[in-house]
């Protein structure tokens, strides 16, 4: 009987013959160390999936999926909401007119009015935004035609904005302030509403224009070159945007806090959308008394002045009255997807135990094989 040779080394990966100081006629091994990590032997806990584990779990997530969905979704069917469908595609549109004559060149604004009615009374706060349609702000390369170093108000960026601007970088030799494509777009439609009472006389309806972008935004992200004093001197040098009809610092003139890159519109548009139908706040509506509607039922007229025309790209235009709740604005599919991932969890639950029922038929008392 031939006795073998054994060798720690060669357990951690060094074969016996090999030299240990790495002569010339040493020979690596592929092997990998002996150790608990290279070779898997680390603790580990693995569940072990029985029918008193599985189906108790999928009734617990049945039972606590299904009520929240329908709370969430009773929620959303809770929020008033009404659009109002402005576009001038139709020849029967009041803003038909505007739409077919209206271009990025022209000099003068296209007023139309739209008249509505709303059934119901919208009780709290409501929010107005503007949609768009067929609008891909999600874009790669409209993305990223921005200078943020330039929105927040750094001087060097205002005089010689980044690269990535093209084509809205300069105009006539001068830098775009501010440059890019996103800030070159930028939604210029004005909207007033007004309520049409018992006698017939319009009331202007008060819009709230601050207070509609984040805060992070307004107070980080975006600053004007200089501070807020004299922006026309803190401008100087620079060419408003190709499709602009007046300067950055002409947004809004009668208030220093919302003028220039922290203008609030401005703001919100700079925030780019994921999809190309959207939505971007406008105005609030402010609940005024708690013994009348913000907005009673009633005729209403929404007067457009015309400024961005969409049927070049077959977009559309509208705006959203709405309330909102603690969950947001009007959004039925978060709780959808609650109530049906409830439902499939409990009848999976169900299906699982009637199989179990059914097909087990182990015998407890068996004797287990040596």
């Amino acid at each position: 009987m031939m006795a073998s040779s054994y060798s720690t080394k060669e357990e951690d990966g060094h074969p016996s013959g090999a030299s240990s100081h790495g002569g010339p006629g040493a020979v690596k091994s592929k092997k990998p160390d002996n150790t608990a990590f290279k070779q898997q032997r680390l603790p580990a806990w693995q569940p072990i999936l029985t029918a008193g584990t599985v189906l108790p779990a999928f009734f617990v997530i049945g039972l606590i999926f299904i009520p929240i969905g329908i709370g969430l979704y009773v929620t959303s069917n809770n929020i008033k909401e009404y659009e109002i469908d402005y576009t001038g595609a139709d020849i029967n549109s009041s803003c038909y007119s505007c739409a077919k004559s209206y271009s990025w060149n022209s000099t003068t604004s296209c007023v139309c009015s739209v008249e509505f009615i709303l059934e119901q009374p919208f009780e709290s706060n409501v929010f107005m935004y503007y949609g768009l349609s067929n609008f891909y702000q999600n874009h790669r390369r409209y993305v990223k035609s921005r200078d943020d170093s330039q929105l927040n108000g750094d001087q060097s960026a205002l005089m010689n904005p980044s690269k990535e601007c093209e084509p809205y970088r300069t105009s006539d030799g001068k830098p775009i302030a501010p440059c890019g494509a996103i800030a070159n777009s930028l939604f210029n439609d004005t909207l007033e509403l007004y309520y049409v009472d018992s006698n017939g006389t319009r009331n202007a309806v008060p819009l709230v224009k601050k207070g509609i972008a984040w805060y992070t935004d307004k107070h980080v992200k975006f600053r004007n070159p200089g501070g807020n004093n004299n922006l026309t001197v803190a401008f100087q040098g620079t060419a408003k945007p190709v499709n602009w009809a007046k300067p950055v610092y002409e947004l809004d003139p009668s208030d220093p806090d919302n003028n220039g890159f922290i203008n609030e519109d401005f703001i919100v548009w700079m925030r780019t959308a994921a999809l190309p139908t959207f939505r971007k706040l406008y105005r609030i509506i402010q609940k005024k008394s708690s013994t009348t509607p913000t907005l009673p039922s009633g005729k209403y007229f929404l007067n457009i002045t015309y400024n961005y025309p969409v049927l070049s790209f077959d977009g559309r235009k509208r705006v959203i009255l709405s309330t909102i709740s603690w969950m947001g604005g009007k959004n039925p599919f978060l709780g959808i997807a609650y109530i049906t991932v409830g439902s499939m969890c409990f009848f999976l639950g169900v299906v699982l135990l009637i199989i179990h029922h059914k097909y087990d038929t182990r015998n407890s008392s068996a004797d287990i094989p040596n």
